[in-house]
């Protein structure tokens, strides 16, 4: 019987976890080499939707380039060793730490060949790192045949892109509309599609241009298959040894609960949300502060606070909600997990948002936890170490009170557009038989009458958004899965939750669990994907109505 295109697609997912576990493992290998060779040959099978035209043998795919030079370190082409590390000193170094925009990870440029890049949150992390590694490797081969004929000898157009970036390099001036022409035959594009990506990439102030970066791409590429200069990822042995031991989880978790048994709030109920550190404390605040009386008129707020409008007022809102209960947990352990504190306390109003009072007597007002979004596998390693008793240095051990657990997170819609709202009924964890039926406070009809679209069923957490292809996505939609949507955390933080509610018992059985995700992309609707770039202003309506529906159902 021959397999259907999805059974192909998600034997090239398996394979590719696979091989990237043994290469981590082995400590080291060479892209272009035997064993990098099957992780190409895995992801030019897979050919997701994220990197386009990848599995085209002359164009590079632009849109893809960019979202991944956004989530690599500024001048990661350039470079023939790239060394996958732990935490091990280098911020106490002298060496500037290389942050990228869309990816919150420290990396190190230790001489012109080699850039180190610290691995601090799981797994995850790391296959999504060597996914968008792989892909610059396979388009770099693609350069550096559109710059060479067939007896190996360099095109006129290389020749002429080169010169084009030394004066780059040198600050001089030079044409760009003859230097887009040039730069079209090297990538296989047409001069608009050219032109079109290079002002992408000069609006993008955290990337090299794309003139830099293709011809660096290509220029490793070359010394690779002229000089025998290869290209080496490596991993160290701290990194390997760290990996999957809750080391980073644990020292964050430790010190959020450090900062709550300081407070005096460690035995206080607690409500814990992992959401972005701006909706939560804006809606709350901005209530509090402004006396905003609605839902509408706190999304007023947010979309002025969103656009930099010249009047807006954001900053009194977070003046106001540093001197009434907020307690900022900023992150030295790795984990790249910022957490807020709202003693309910301290507040000086009695209503949380409007119409939702809180309780009168100070030992039983809540705090809430809201801690920044966690990647992949990392949301099981800091939710399981949050969740655990805090063992103080006093010989005292205390169980913290936890009574919710909410997650909002932004997710892979399936059915619907860019803005829309999922809710969970269960979570299902793709490539394993880990199945999350879960209970949820929030409800469809919770989101009605919004102006948006609201879905409500299965969704898969995934081992990587930037794995997915339609073929895979349709058959989850398609069949009795009938899944609305993709995400990488949700199974993560339930498999928290229940191991330690139900099995350790370190917190409540009776705990509520409440889930909505916001679409940031349709991974099934070409020019939607999240290559095609930020949800933007779109973003905020979704992000400030799950959180005033997560405080208005917990607190109602």
């Amino acid at each position: 019987m021959q397999r259907t295109r999805a059974q192909e697609s998600r034997a090239a997912i398996e394979k590719l976890y696979i091989t990237m576990r043994h290469l981590f493992m082995r400590g080291s290998y060479k892209p272009m080499g035997v064993s990098g060779e099957s992780l190409v040959d895995s992801l030019l099978v897979l050919s997701p939707e994220i990197y386009g035209l990848l599995g085209d043998d002359e164009k590079i795919e632009l849109d893809g380039l960019l979202y991944v030079m956004e989530r690599l370190p500024r001048g990661i082409e350039q470079c023939r060793y790239i060394r996958l590390i732990s935490r091990e000193g280098y911020e106490n170094s002298t060496f500037s730490a290389i942050i990228p925009a869309k990816r919150k990870r420290n990396c190190y440029r230790v001489d012109q060949d080699q850039m180190y890049v610290e691995m601090t949150r799981g797994r995850s992390d790391i296959y999504d790192i060597l996914t968008h590694i792989t892909f610059l490797y396979i388009e770099s081969e693609k350069i550096k045949s559109n710059s060479t004929d067939h007896k190996g000898r360099i095109d006129l157009n290389w020749e002429m892109l080169e010169k084009t970036v030394e004066k780059e390099v040198n600050g001089e001036e030079f044409d760009r509309e003859v230097a887009c022409s040039y730069l079209s035959h090297v990538i296989g594009r047409t001069f608009d599609e050219t032109h079109e990506a290079v002002q992408k990439f000069e609006s993008s102030p955290h990337t090299s241009s794309l003139f830099s970066i293709v011809y660096h791409l290509g220029k490793l590429a070359m010394d690779e298959f002229f000089n025998g200069k290869d290209r080496e990822i490596s991993f160290s042995s701290t990194l390997r040894q760290r990996v999957g031991h809750h080391v980073y989880g644990e020292l964050w978790a430790n010190a959020i609960k450090s900062v709550l048994f300081e407070a005096g709030l460690i035995e206080r109920p607690i409500h814990i949300i992992s959401a972005n550190l701006h909706s939560v404390a804006n809606t709350i605040y901005g209530h509090q502060a402004l006396g905003l009386n609605s839902f509408e008129e706190i999304e007023k707020i947010a979309m002025d606070i969103s656009t930099g409008a010249k009047v807006n007022k954001g900053k009194e809102i977070w003046n106001f909600a540093l001197k009434n209960g907020l307690i900022e947990v900023h992150d030295t352990s790795g984990t790249n997990i910022n957490v807020q504190l709202i003693d309910t306390a301290k507040m000086s109003n009695d209503s949380l948002i409007p119409g939702v009072k809180i309780a009168k007597e100070d030992k039983k007002k809540p705090v809430i936890l809201i801690m920044d979004y966690a990647f992949g596998e990392q949301a099981y390693e800091c939710f399981d170490e949050l969740l655990k008793p805090y063992d103080h240095i006093n010989g005292k051990s205390y169980p913290l009170n936890v009574l919710s657990a909410s997650i909002m997170g932004k997710a892979g819609i399936l059915t619907g557009k860019k803005g829309d709202i999922m809710i969970p009924t269960s979570h299902v964890f793709e490539g394993t038989a880990d199945n999350y039926p879960i209970r949820n406070e929030l409800k469809k009809q919770d989101f009605e009458g919004y102006g948006l679209g609201v879905f409500e069923g299965t969704m898969f957490t995934v081992l990587g958004t930037s794995l997915q292809n339609k073929d895979v996505l349709s058959y989850l939609m398609e069949s009795s899965w009938q899944a609305i949507g993709l995400e990488m955390e949700g199974a993560h933080y339930q498999k928290a939750i229940q191991s330690e509610s139900k099995i350790r018992q370190n917190i409540s059985k009776n705990v509520k669990v409440l889930y909505a995700y916001y679409a940031s992309d349709n991974p099934l609707e070409t020019g939607s994907t999240l290559a095609s770039g930020a949800l933007g202003m779109e973003g905020v309506r979704p992000t400030y109505l799950i959180t005033y529906k997560i405080l208005e159902k917990l607190f109602k």
